[in-house]
C-alpha cells in the first residue's frame, strides 16, 4: 500500500474536482471559480454528465484523467462518495477533501458510510480531509481549494477550525480586520487528517510564524501531543475550545475520577505541550501576533506607566482580576522616581507621570521601571493630551524597547491620532492596542506562554530495571482478580501497589466478625479507624461507614454493631465482606487527594488536589500527564489553592515539599508501569508533623487492557527511553555513550553540524548546509520517542560532553515502514561507529514491530552503501544518482 503525500495534497501540481458544477450558487461551481483564480495549477472537473465546464474539458470519472492527480475534491452526495473514494484510490491520487456533508451527524447510516470509507482509505493509503468540511485556503501559494467566496490576503498566520461554518464566519472577520493567513483549513468530521497532521505539516512551512486552532474535540490525542512538541517552541500553537463535559466525571468509581472534567484534562495537555488556549475568538489573533515576540516575560510582575491614572487602575483591575500580579517597585526605582516625578505622583505601581508631562518625563518613568530587578514587564499606556503626541512618544517607546530584554506591552487610547502611535508600534513589532483591558491580558498570555514552553524541555524517563521496583507478582496478581470476574480491589490490596513503590502508608488488618476486630485494636494500641468493606460501596463515608476513635472493648463491640447498621440503612443492596481496622494518625495538619483516571482522548491523567470530605466540595485539584519528575510534579502542586496552605498556617508545620514531590514521581511511575489500572485515588494523604501516609487508597482495575501489547498504550507521552541508554567501544577503544536524544541536546548537535566538512553535510543533507538554524535544532532535539527515535553518540574529553554521531529513524504514518538516516563526524570515520550506530536502528526498529526500514543514500557515497551491504540491505538505484537501501525486518 502507498501512502498517500501530505504535502502534494496541500500544494497540489493537479487538482480533479469531481461533482464539478457550471450552475450559479453551485458547491461545485464555487469550487471550481475558486482554483481557477490561480494559474499555478492544472484543474480537471469531473462530472458524469457535462462535456465541458466553465471552458474546461470534463471528465466521466477520475480514472479517465491523462495526469496523476495530487488532490481530489469530492462534492457529490454523501451516498456516492465511498464509490468515489474507491475510485480515487485505485488511480493513486495522493489525498482526497470531502465537501460533501451527511455522514456521521445524520446518524447510523451516515456513520456507516464514514467506517466504509476509511475501510477504503486502509486498503489504498491516500489522504482524506472532511467529510463536510469547507475545503482549504493557502494564500501564499495562491490555492483556494474551498467554496467559501473570501480570499484571505498572504500572510503567516495558519487558522484551523473543527467547525466549516464557524470558521468560515472568523475567516470572514479576520479578512475584514486586514489579518493575513498562510493557510486556512476546515476539517469538518476528521477522519483521518486531524490536527496533529496539519501542525506536522504547518510546522514545516516557513510561511507559518503561528498556528490557531478552533477544537471542539482532538482527534488522535497522541498524534497531536506528539506534534504540538514538536512544533510548540518555534511556533506558538493558540487554541480556542469551546464546551465542558461531565460525561466521563458521571461513570466514575472513585473520587479522583468524580472530580476531573474533560475540560480540566484539556488545559493540562495543552500546557504540557507549550500550547496556550484562549477563550474569545478576539483573543486568537491577538495571541497569534504576539507569542512569536523575541521576549517574553520571565514572570508576572507588570510594570504600568501612564499619563492618565484611571486607565492605570482599570489596567491594575485587569490584571489582578485575571491572576497576575502588580509588580512592587524597589526603594531605589521610587527614589529615582521621585527625583523628577512631581511631588504628588502616585508614589508606587502604576506610575502615573501625570497629564502634563512631556515625552522626557514619561520615557524617564519607563527606563526606571525597566532597570528594576522587580518587573517582568512594562505596560505603557498612553490618553491624548494637549501636550504630548502620541506618535513622538511612541518613537521613544520604540527607541527604549531596543535597549532591553523586557517586553513592552501598549495601549493607545484615542481616535485617528492615536492611531499613528499603534501604527508605529506595529510597524516595530510591539505589541499595542486601543485599550489597557486587552494590553493585560496579552502580556498575561505571553507569561503563560513562556511557563508553558519550559515544560517542554521536562523529558521524564522510564525507570531503568537496576531502580523499577518488582512488579510482575502484582501484574500476575491482576490476571488473577480479573479472571475471578472483579475489578474493583480493596484497600489493602490497593495499598500493596503503593508499599511496592515507596509510598507511606498505614495498612489496614482484615477483620471478619467483631471480635476480630477487638482483637486486632487491642494490637494496634493507638487510636484506630474502623472502615466498612464492600466491593459495592466506593464512597464509604457516604453511607457511614467510617468511625475512628479510642475505644474500650465495649465501645468497640458497639461501634463495630453501629457501624454495620448504618451501613445495611443506607446501601441495602451492599455486601459487607467484614471491617478494616487500621491505626489513626493523631494530629492531622493537612489532608491531600492524589488520583489517576483514564481520560477517553488522553489516556491516563494524574490529579493533585485539597483531599479529605472536602475533596468533592471545593473540587481544588490540579491535572498533569505521566510521566511525572521532580519539576513536573512541583508545578501540578503549584497549580491548587492547599498548595499554599501547606506551606504552614496558624502554627501548623509547612509539609516537606521534597517528600510531596517524591510522592507523586513514585505515583507517577506506578501509573506508568500498569496500564491496566483504570482509576486510582489515595484519599486521603494525610500530613502529620510534616509527614505524609496514605489513609486510604482504592484501584478500579481497566479489564480492557490485561492484555495490551503496545508498551504504554495508556499514554500520550511516551517516557524517555532508558533501555537504549548503553555504551560500547570504537575500534580504538574510545568509549562511547549511545542514548536517545533530548531536548537539551540542542546546543551540542549545532555543534556537531556546525564543525562537519561540507562533504560529510553535503553526503548526508543532499545539500551543503549555510544556516543551521533553532528551529532546525529545537525539530531534531525535540522529538515524539513513539515515532521517531534518534540515538547519539556522546563521548567525554576531560569535562567536556561531545555528541560525534547520530542516528534517526522516523516511521511513517502505516506503522510498518520507517526511514533511516546515519551521520558521523569526520573526525571519527572509520572507527566503527556508522556500523554499529545502524545496527542499533536495525534493533530499535524490531523493538518497534516494524516490517522495514529504509534510508536514501547518494550513490556515490560508497562508504554508507558498503556499510548497509554487510548488514544485509538491498540495494535499488533511483534517478538522480540516488540510491534506496532497503532491509526486511520480518
Amino acid at each position: 500500500m502507498k501512502t498517500g503525500d501530505i504535502k502534494a495534497m496541500f500544494n497540489p501540481k493537479t487538482v480533479a474536482v469531481i461533482g464539478a458544477s457550471d450552475e450559479e450558487g453551485s458547491v461545485g461551481r464555487a469550487l471550481m471559480e475558486n482554483l481557477l483564480l490561480s494559474d499555478r495549477r492544472k484543474v480537471f472537473p469531473v462530472n458524469t454528465k457535462k462535456e465541458t465546464i466553465l471552458g474546461l474539458a470534463a471528465y466521466r470519472y477520475i480514472a479517465d484523467i491523462p495526469e496523476h492527480i495530487d488532490l481530489a475534491i469530492v462534492s457529490t452526495p454523501a451516498a456516492t462518495v465511498p464509490g468515489i473514494v474507491e475510485e480515487c484510490g485505485k488511480a493513486e491520487v495522493e489525498g482526497v477533501t470531502i465537501i460533501s456533508a451527511g455522514f456521521k451527524e445524520t446518524g447510523e447510516e451516515g456513520k456507516r458510510l464514514e467506517r466504509e470509507i476509511m475501510e477504503i482509505r486502509g486498503h489504498y493509503g491516500m489522504r482524506i480531509v472532511g467529510p463536510n468540511c469547507i475545503g482549504i485556503i493557502r494564500p501564499n501559494i495562491d490555492l483556494n481549494a474551498s467554496f467559501l467566496k473570501t480570499n484571505p490576503a498572504k500572510g503567516n498566520i495558519a487558522f484551523i477550525s473543527h467547525s466549516g461554518a464557524l470558521g468560515g464566519a472568523i475567516l470572514d472577520w479576520a479578512v475584514n480586520s486586514h489579518i493575513g493567513f498562510s493557510m486556512f483549513a476546515s476539517l469538518g468530521s476528521m477522519i483521518d487528517v486531524d490536527f496533529g497532521d496539519l501542525i506536522d505539516f504547518l510546522g514545516n512551512d516557513y510561511q507559518t510564524r503561528s498556528i490557531m486552532l478552533y477544537m471542539e474535540g482532538v482527534g488522535n490525542a497522541k498524534k497531536f501531543m506528539s506534534a504540538a512538541r514538536g512544533f510548540a517552541r518555534n511556533k506558538p500553537i493558540i487554541i480556542v475550545k469551546p464546551g465542558r463535559f461531565t460525561e466521563s466525571a458521571r461513570a466514575a468509581r472513585s473520587h479522583t475520577g468524580a472530580m476531573a472534567g474533560d475540560d480540566e484534562v484539556y488545559n493540562a495537555a495543552f500546557k504540557r505541550v507549550g500550547v496556550i488556549r484562549v477563550k474569545e475568538f478576539a483573543d486568537l489573533f491577538h495571541a497569534a501576533e504576539v507569542l512569536d515576540s523575541k521576549y517574553l516575560p520571565k514572570g508576572q510582575r507588570l510594570a504600568i506607566v501612564t499619563n492618565a491614572g484611571g486607565f492605570g487602575v482599570l489596567a491594575t483591575d485587569a490584571l489582578i482580576g485575571l491572576g497576575g500580579r502588580l509588580a512592587v517597585l524597589s526603594e531605589k526605582s521610587i527614589s529615582e522616581l521621585d527625583s523628577f516625578l512631581p511631588a504628588f505622583w502616585s508614589k508606587g505601581n502604576p506610575v502615573d507621570v501625570l497629564g502634563d508631562a512631556d515625552r522626557d518625563r514619561y520615557i524617564k518613568a519607563a527606563q526606571v521601571c525597566l532597570s528594576d530587578p522587580n518587573i517582568d514587564g512594562m505596560l505603557a499606556i498612553y490618553a491624548p493630551q494637549a501636550i504630548l503626541r502620541p506618535d513622538i512618544l511612541a518613537e521613544a517607546i520604540v527607541a527604549v524597547s531596543k535597549q532591553t530584554p523586557k517586553p513592552i506591552i501598549t495601549a493607545w487610547i484615542g481616535g485617528e491620532s492615536a492611531q499613528k502611535g499603534r501604527d508605529i508600534f506595529l510597524k516595530n513589532n510591539i505589541p499595542t492596542y486601543g485599550n489597557p483591558e486587552d494590553a493585560v491580558k496579552t502580556y498575561l498570555y505571553m507569561y503563560k506562554y513562556s511557563r508553558n514552553l519550559a515544560l517542554l524541555y521536562e523529558t521524564p524517563s522510564e525507570l531503568s530495571l537496576q531502580d523499577a521496583p518488582p512488579k510482575n507478582h502484582l501484574k500476575a496478581f491482576i490476571r488473577r482478580v480479573t479472571g475471578e470476574g472483579r475489578t474493583l480491589l480493596t484497600e489493602e490490596e490497593s495499598k500493596d501497589f503503593l508499599i511496592n513503590y515507596g509510598i507511606p502508608v498505614t495498612m489496614p488488618f482484615m477483620a471478619h466478625d467483631v471480635e476480630g476486630a477487638v482483637s486486632l485494636a487491642g494490637r494496634i494500641r493507638y487510636p484506630v479507624v474502623l472502615k466498612v468493606v464492600s466491593p459495592e460501596i466506593t464512597h464509604k463515608s457516604d453511607v457511614g461507614g467510617i468511625r475512628t476513635g479510642i475505644y474500650s472493648d465495649a465501645q468497640l463491640r458497639t461501634e463495630y454493631s453501629g457501624l454495620i447498621r448504618s451501613v445495611q440503612e443506607k446501601a441495602p443492596h451492599a455486601s459487607i465482606t467484614g471491617i478494616t481496622v487500621q491505626k489513626m494518625i493523631e494530629d492531622i495538619d493537612y489532608e491531600i487527594i492524589l488520583g489517576e483516571k483514564k481520560d477517553k482522548d488522553f489516556g491516563s491523567v494524574i490529579l493533585f488536589g485539597m483531599g479529605g470530605v472536602g475533596t468533592e466540595v471545593f473540587k481544588d485539584i490540579s491535572v498533569g500527564l505521566p510521566p511525572l519528575n521532580q519539576t513536573l510534579a512541583r508545578r501540578l502542586m503549584e497549580e491548587t489553592e492547599v498548595y499554599k496552605v501547606l506551606h504552614g498556617y496558624r502554627g501548623k508545620e509547612a509539609a516537606d515539599f521534597k517528600e510531596l514531590e517524591q510522592i507523586i514521581v513514585s505515583f507517577s511511575n506506578l501509573i506508568v508501569d500498569f496500564p491496566e489500572i483504570a482509576e486510582m485515588d489515595i484519599n486521603p494523604v494525610a500530613i502529620s508533623n510534616g509527614r505524609a501516609y496514605a489513609l486510604d487508597a482504592r484501584i478500579v482495575l481497566d479489564p480492557d487492557c490485561i492484555e495490551h501489547t503496545m508498551q504504554y498504550p495508556h499514554l500520550v507521552i511516551t517516557p524517555y527511553p532508558t533501555r537504549y541508554v548503553t555504551t560500547w567501544r570504537m575500534k580504538d577503544g574510545k568509549e562511547v555513550t549511545l542514548r536517545p536524544i533530548r531536548p537539551e541536546d540542542e546546543p551540542l548537535e549545532h555543534e556537531l553540524l556546525s564543525t562537519l566538512s561540507e562533504e560529510t553535510l553535503r553526503v548526508r543533507f543532499f545539500t551543503i548546509l549555510k544556516d543551521i538554524s533553532h528551529e532546525m535544532l529545537t525539530r531534531f532535539c525535540n522529538i515524539d520517542y513513539d515515532r521517531e527515535m534518534a540515538i547519539v553518540a556522546e563521548i567525554k574529553e576531560g569535562d567536556t560532553k561531545k555528541i560525534i554521531g547520530i542516528c534517526r529513524i522516523i516511521i511513517e504514518n502505516d506503522l510498518k515502514t520507517a526511514e533511516y538516516a546515519v551521520l558521523v563526524h569526520d573526525d571519527y570515520q572509520g572507527r566503527g561507529l556508522g556500523y554499529k550506530l545502524l545496527d542499533v536502528i536495525i534493533g530499535i526498529g524490531q523493538d518497534k514491530g516494524l516490517e522495514e526500514i529504509y534510508g536514501t543514500v547518494l550513490s556515490e557515497n560508497e562508504k554508507m552503501l558498503g556499510t548497509a551491504k554487510k548488514l544485509g540491505f538491498r540495494q535499488s538505484r533511483q534517478p538522480d544518482g540516488i540510491t534506496k537501501v532497503t532491509l526486511r525486518l520480518r
